[in-house]
């Protein structure tokens, strides 16, 4: 087995036997205590959050007083402390309806989501920067001032744009490639920190 499969192996088992609902747990848990942007107390949305993994984490990081909403195309069992909004994130009104569950803005949003990848590496790119800078949009209208923002992006020509973007919007902005992600992949993780806006 080669160190790849071997690494990808020990996550998807450690995430059996501690119960998260996918190896991409580890991957905020890493980002979270490197940053510690999700705190007791906070509001949180998950956008792409199939199957869960995520929420889990964030869940239990806001304990009872705070708030957690994953959004997703497909749908997504229960969780403690979590709510649940099936939508698409081209959804106009999206948004509106975060806010509406949520009662309020909230203080971080969360966004691992990806394309079906085709396999054609500048159209799965493409896709996921649109993906991604939809994601950002919706940050804008759903954000506290100071906020935090996570997203998933692929590396390639349209990375650097995108972080520049960012950089624009928040007070500082961070490249992180978890250890749990595997070494050949293009995905990089950009925190945010202090949101500008609102």
């Amino acid at each position: 087995m080669r160190l790849q499969e071997a690494k990808r192996d020990y996550y998807r088992r450690t995430a059996k036997k501690e119960g998260f609902r996918s190896r991409a747990a580890y991957k905020l848990l890493e980002i979270n205590n490197s940053y510690h942007i999700i705190l007791r107390g906070m509001y949180v949305v998950d956008l792409g959050c199939a199957p869960g993994g995520w929420l889990q984490v964030a869940g239990k990081a806001v304990g009872p007083n705070g708030r957690v909403l994953g959004v997703d195309i497909r749908p997504v069992d229960p969780l403690p402390n979590v709510q649940f909004v099936q939508d698409n994130l081209d959804d106009n009104f999206l948004a509106e309806k975060i806010l509406d569950v949520m009662g309020r803005k909230v203080n971080v949003l969360l966004s691992d989501v990806a394309p079906n990848v085709s396999g054609v590496w500048q159209l799965d790119h493409a896709r996921q920067i649109s993906l991604t800078q939809r994601a950002v949009s919706i940050a804008e209208m759903i954000l506290v001032r100071n906020g935090s923002v996570v997203l998933k992006a692929f590396e390639g020509e349209m990375f650097n744009e995108l972080r520049d973007e960012l950089k624009k919007k928040f007070n500082s902005v961070h490249l992180y490639k978890p250890r749990s992600s595997r070494k050949t992949s293009s995905e990089m993780y950009l925190v945010c920190l202090g949101y500008k806006g609102s």
